[in-house]
């Protein structure tokens, strides 16, 4: 049996003729060529020169920037200026570019997720999203941007790690490709790859447990109680601070990841960008069977406000998503949970 390529993939996808499926795929085959030359200067490490830090310079959100963070950004815009795009959106762009007043296409992207793992040499990532455009781009370049999530034509990542992998989903199904240096492309790895609906791991930064909402520590102690509490099956804890990481880990073996808000100055509204890493990393979670929320409403289904919005995301196994918004909108009504206050601060004053 023949391996599929992610350009045959992308050749089937746009058979039948349709010129917004053959954008889409135009933009998806620049994005993977780029990728594939963001890995050679990451795999130089500390030897190359994009790995400096630039220190006093921050992206337009008030993130501390490297070198390779505005390196990545650069060849990506580069890249969408040879592909059918009419508007860029960028982590590290204060305001989208208008590249093609023509093009029918709008590319947000996070060109380098998790720089802050850079030097440590945890796997890191590039995040991107594809939309239609709507209204004039030349005027109202925003509008593009502002679209609920369900409108997405495609979305994925990719990761930078022991593997160059893609993850993508152009709405029906999520993909994932591993870059084949022998043969030069990316190799189908995983076809419709289903999120395992049972979870047994949960990634949480709990070094901010003293700031969670009450209903997040409730969530995590019942796992942390293991068999002897009432989730009754012992989990194990994760966390690797790179989205990218975290969502591969969880599509391949299951999980759920939570990065809620917080009572932290500037944390209240939460960290994640909503249009260049929680909507398309909601929308391959989706179309692989999980679920991604901001603890209580889809993620899907907000529309953006700012170019730089950022919510609180919660995405793995549909059911464990599910379980934990039950945590915020009706503790009382979580079954293995008798009598549910009897020692616990939901409701303390």
């Amino acid at each position: 049996m023949t391996t599929a390529t992610l350009d045959a993939f992308l050749g089937s996808y746009a058979e039948n003729g349709d010129a917004l499926r053959a954008a889409v795929a135009s933009v998806v085959r620049h994005l993977s060529l780029t990728s594939v030359k963001i890995r050679n200067t990451i795999n130089q490490g500390a030897l190359g020169k994009a790995f400096a830090s630039q220190h006093g310079n921050k992206n337009a959100d008030g993130d501390s920037q490297k070198d390779l963070d505005v390196f990545a950004d650069d060849m990506f815009l580069e890249a969408m200026r040879q592909a059918p795009v009419a508007l860029y959106g960028s982590e590290e762009l204060e305001h989208p570019a208008l590249l093609n007043v023509d093009a029918p296409l709008a590319l947000a992207i996070d060109p380098l997720d998790g720089s802050s793992n850079i030097d440590t040499n945890v796997s890191i990532g590039t995040i991107f999203s594809i939309l239609p455009v709507v209204g004039q781009p030349d005027s109202e370049p925003g509008a593009s941007f502002f679209q609920k999530g369900r409108h997405q034509l495609a979305a994925g990542f990719f990761i930078y790690g022991p593997q160059l992998a893609l993850v993508v989903t152009l709405g029906s199904g999520t993909h994932v490709f591993v870059f084949s240096a022998r043969l030069g492309t990316f190799v189908q790895a995983y076809e419709s790859i289903i999120i395992p609906d049972r979870a047994h791991e949960f990634a949480v930064n709990a070094a901010n447990y003293r700031h969670w909402d009450e209903a997040v520590r409730l969530y995590v102690d019942d796992c942390l109680k293991g068999t002897e509490g009432p989730r009754g099956r012992d989990f194990n804890m994760r966390w690797i601070a790179s989205l990218v990481a975290e969502a591969y880990r969880i599509l391949v073996r299951g999980g759920v990841f939570l990065y809620p808000g917080d009572r932290r100055k500037g944390y209240g509204e939460g960290r994640i960008r909503l249009v260049y890493e929680a909507n398309p990393i909601a929308y391959v979670i989706e179309q692989a069977g999980g679920a991604a929320t901001d603890t209580v409403n889809h993620i899907l289904d907000l529309t953006p406000r700012s170019m730089h919005q950022r919510v609180p995301l919660i995405f793995g196994s549909a059911r464990e998503v599910a379980r934990i918004g039950r945590y915020h909108t009706e503790p009382s009504n979580i079954g293995e949970r008798a009598p549910l206050f009897s020692n616990r601060g939901l409701f303390r004053a």
